[in-house]
């Protein structure tokens, strides 16, 4: 079930499906729009729902199936489809790259969904390959103590508007970091960074990406994670004085391409049940697989080949933030 099909990220992800063999049902809000893409992807089944009337989301999945959510901003309207997912026990994807929600998703729906299905929220561009770098690098240093993730964007091209308006209120809203060997809050842009990337040094700012949950499930040894988002360039240093200006407005009332390695991944079953990392709920070996299908594969360099299955999670204990860190 693909719920937000017709829009930008959503009918890329179902063109994507439909070129990997799969027959998903389009969901959305607009039936004629869901007809006319079902149409020109070889006739898909199609289904109706809403976030505004939340019961025809938990109508699309029963027990067993899988719930593809594209549906943005997550923190407005995303609820619902993971809500759907956890009570009805079906597997759950998303694109997610907003910091709060994706907290929601491991800390409140996580321990619902254990022991009944696996979520594994920012399944995206944004996140997926930091996370398998990460995994990569910490396979071949298993003693490391810090992580360092970066992205950038080195090509011509914009942002589509759900992206836009899913970033819009980012940095009025508290982030979170692995500092010190626990969850702690963090602002977004509280740090700025150089990357050499693409031939030349670029900056970056921090980013409260999904690796701080996911990476020291991995490696338990390591300390510091850390998550960089390379989008602003030159404009790094203005956006880290804009959020530590903006932060504290976030407590005032009011304020506030999935590709086919998606398909390629899914094809495995899912390692676990609860709120789930990409490595942890593929493995290191399938995510890889899946990664080389969409084009994603380690830069030449100093080789990053570990054995297949040399490098499996192993079972840790729910991570505890610490809230009241500032």
């Amino acid at each position: 079930m693909l719920f937000g099909a017709t829009g930008y990220t959503g009918r890329l992800t179902a063109e994507a499906l439909a070129a990997a063999g799969a027959r998903p049902v389009l969901a959305g809000r607009d039936r004629t729009r869901l007809r006319a893409l079902a149409g020109r992807l070889g006739g898909l089944p199609v289904a109706e729902a809403d976030t505004s009337r939340p019961g025809s989301v938990r109508a699309l999945v029963g027990a067993g199936d899988v719930l593809v959510s594209t549906v943005g901003p997550f923190q407005t309207r995303g609820e619902p489809a993971v809500r759907a997912a956890v009570e009805a026990g079906a597997a759950y994807l998303d694109s997610t790259g907003e910091p709060p929600f994706l907290r929601r998703v491991f800390e409140e729906f996580g321990p619902q969904a254990a022991g009944r299905c696996a979520l594994v929220p920012a399944f995206g561009y944004d996140f997926v390959p930091g996370n398998l770098a990460g995994a990569l690098a910490l396979s071949e240093a298993p003693g490391a103590t810090r992580v360092t993730v970066g992205y950038f964007a080195t090509g011509r091209g914009g942002f589509s508007s759900g992206t836009l308006a899913s970033g819009a209120g980012l940095l009025l809203e508290a982030g979170f970091a692995w500092r010190g060997g626990r969850l702690r809050r963090e602002r977004t842009a509280r740090r700025v960074r150089s990357f050499r990337a693409g031939g030349r040094d670029r900056l970056a700012v921090s980013y409260a990406g999904s690796e701080h949950y996911t990476l020291p499930r991995l490696a338990p040894g390591l300390r510091e994670v850390e998550v960089y988002l390379g989008w602003f360039g030159r404009r790094s240093r203005a956006v880290q004085a804009f959020s530590a200006v903006g932060a504290p407005l976030s407590r005032l009332p009011g304020v506030r391409p999935l590709t086919r390695a998606a398909t390629h991944a899914a094809g495995g079953a899912l390692k676990g049940t609860g709120a789930l990392g990409p490595v942890d709920a593929f493995g290191l070996a399938t995510l890889q697989a899946g990664a080389k299908v969409a084009g994603l594969e380690p830069d030449p360099g100093p080789p990053l080949n570990p054995t297949p299955g040399s490098f499996e999670p192993q079972p840790r204990a729910p991570l505890n933030p610490d809230p009241g860190h500032p």
